[in-house]
């Protein structure tokens, strides 16, 4: 009779030991897969500002279930984001940054999505007098310091642009004409706009705002203004934490055909802000 019972008491035992290991592996599972459920996309201010992610995100949800949180910062930022695991996915506009980034092995599978251009806008009446100069020539003007510019000062793909024409035509900007205020976009076109200055943008954020400033656009269709944007999923060999199939699915939506029609129809005021082709 003890024989009987202690079987009884072990085989129960057993039962509830099995019960448990697989209760956990569901939870586990469930947890697993909830979280590739989730993406992490850190990208420019323009790809938010303009109002193209609102766009593209909600058809990628509907076709994966996957929810894309975003995280908009200059592109400076979104490569150190990238670097330390805290995105599984960046969008940026710095090609040499981005190759650097591949090239060091926090990226992998950059891929090309698109372009649009940068300006430089300024006060209608122009006391730079740089409308319609080449963009070199433009640069020496605004290096005499007649009128203020604003840069944006924060590693981003527009300051490093910025940056890269200073360079071109051998100039160390300075004085009290130059202003570095390690902000976004939005608050650097404010900032031009309130003081009469001059500064580098993208066009799309500056049409969203276009409406609303007493500065417009006094230099624009330059080749070196070209503006082009990658993307690059998170290597999971250095982060294997990182979402690497929702990143690797997102990047092959939005270069996909139905990605790049979106994108060319996204329009603002009437006008198309990014192009793919």
């Amino acid at each position: 009779m003890q024989r009987i019972l202690r079987s009884s008491m072990f085989l129960f035992l057993l039962l509830i030991i099995l019960l448990s290991v697989f209760s956990f592996s569901g939870c586990s599972t469930k947890g697993s897969q909830q979280a590739n459920q989730e993406l992490i996309l850190a990208t420019t201010t323009s790809t938010s500002d303009t109002g193209l992610l609102d766009v593209l995100i909600p058809v990628f949800k509907e076709k994966t279930g996957i929810v894309v949180k975003v995280i908009s910062v200059g592109t400076g930022q979104a490569l150190e984001l990238g670097k330390n695991g805290d995105c599984d996915v960046i969008l940026v506009h710095a090609r040499a940054s981005e190759d650097q980034f591949v090239l060091e092995e926090f990226g992998v599978n950059r891929r090309d999505v698109m372009y649009n251009d940068f300006v430089i806008i300024g006060p209608k009446n122009d006391p730079a007098g740089i409308k319609g100069k080449a963009i070199d020539e433009a640069f020496r003007l605004l290096n005499q310091g007649k009128s203020k510019f604003i840069s944006r000062g924060d590693e981003s793909g527009t300051h490093k642009k910025e940056v890269s024409v200073w360079e071109s035509v051998g100039i160390e900007p300075k004085g009290n004409w130059y202003l570095s205020i390690g902000k976004g976009m939005g608050d650097s076109i404010n900032m031009a706009n309130e003081v009469l200055g001059y500064t580098l943008t993208d066009r799309g954020t500056f049409i969203k705002m276009e409406s609303e400033m007493d500065i417009e656009i006094l230099i624009e269709g330059d080749r070196t203004l070209l503006n082009p944007y990658g993307i690059i999923s998170i290597s999971p060999d250095k982060h294997a934490h990182a979402n690497y199939d929702g990143a690797e699915a997102f990047a092959e939506f939005i270069t996909s055909q139905e990605g790049k029609d979106i994108i060319n129809g996204f329009q603002l005021e009437g006008k198309q802000l990014f192009f793919t082709e």
